[in-house]
């Protein structure tokens, strides 16, 4: 089957969009031919990122800010804006996370995570809501299986994820009778990103997350970006406020033996 899903003259935003997934994402809506935008906190990652996108033959910004500023956030929007005119789409797809179990991590440390993954999503929504075409703009969050199953050595996560998400439905809700649909993508192992490189770092790990997934492979940053382009275009214009994991099954496996092994990870972490 032949489809084409055309984001000519269309501003599409990617928050985190200069590493892993959501650089992945950026890439593939300019090849599909929108005005794209990243951010992050890297202004290297940032320069890098906005050459590949022109690379493309299309047009492309960025600029620098941490999910945690509103301010810094707020400005960029902005400028992008300005140059752009209102956004199509936005994704929002800063995250951070480390194996630790709640005795063995510091208050700061929490609060660190909770502040980038739910206060950083927050600030995002908040500062984007003027410059969002309505009726008609698509706004997706990269969520995470925390989100809703509990895992050993990840009560950050977990709870700021869950966070995310609530603001996806409750957005769903508010921001629906403005024509703004909003949703969350829940990636499941991605191969080739940070976060699988920390959580299972050696070949023995990582063999025995990809046993665990019904598809019996590990995603990739396409996977996810397909994802985003649907909920981006017209062929989901009647859906909202859906969680959609794009695991392979992965969480309806339970995200297999997942939750254990960083329990023990962040014991014998704890030990040394």
């Amino acid at each position: 089957m032949s489809l084409t899903i055309d984001f000519s003259n269309k501003t599409v935003v990617v928050i985190g969009g200069t590493s892993g997934i959501n650089r992945g994402v950026a890439m593939l809506f300019a090849r599909h031919g929108a005005r794209v935008a990243v951010a992050s906190r890297s202004s290297d990652k940032v320069e890098d990122t906005v050459n590949a996108l022109e690379a493309l033959g299309g047009q492309a910004m960025g600029f620098t800010a941490d999910v945690r500023d509103f301010v810094a956030i707020e400005e960029g929007l902005a400028k992008v804006y300005e140059a752009f005119g209102l956004f199509d789409v936005l994704v929002s797809g800063a995250a951070g996370n480390f194996p630790a179990n709640v005795n063995g991590m510091s208050v700061n440390a929490f609060r660190s995570v909770v502040e980038i993954d739910l206060v950083g999503t927050f600030n995002v929504m908040k500062a984007s809501f003027s410059y969002l075409k309505r009726p008609g703009a698509s706004v997706i969050n990269i969520s995470a299986p925390q989100a809703f199953l509990p895992m050993e050595a990840q009560s950050h996560v977990c709870s700021a994820k869950a966070g995310v998400d609530m603001i996806t439905r409750t957005l769903a809700l508010e921001w629906g009778r403005e024509g703004i649909r909003i949703n969350s993508i829940v990636p499941g192992p991605i191969d080739g990103t940070e976060g699988v490189a920390r959580l299972a770092p050696s070949g023995a790990v990582r063999q025995r997350v990809i046993d665990s997934i019904p598809l019996g492979r590990m995603g990739s940053p396409e996977d996810i970006a397909h994802a985003c382009l649907f909920l981006g275009s017209d062929l989901s214009g009647y859906i909202s406020g859906v969680i959609l994991p794009v695991d392979g099954a992965w969480s309806q496996n339970g995200c297999g033996d997942m939750s254990s092994y960083l329990g023990n990870l962040a014991r014998q972490k704890e030990k040394n």
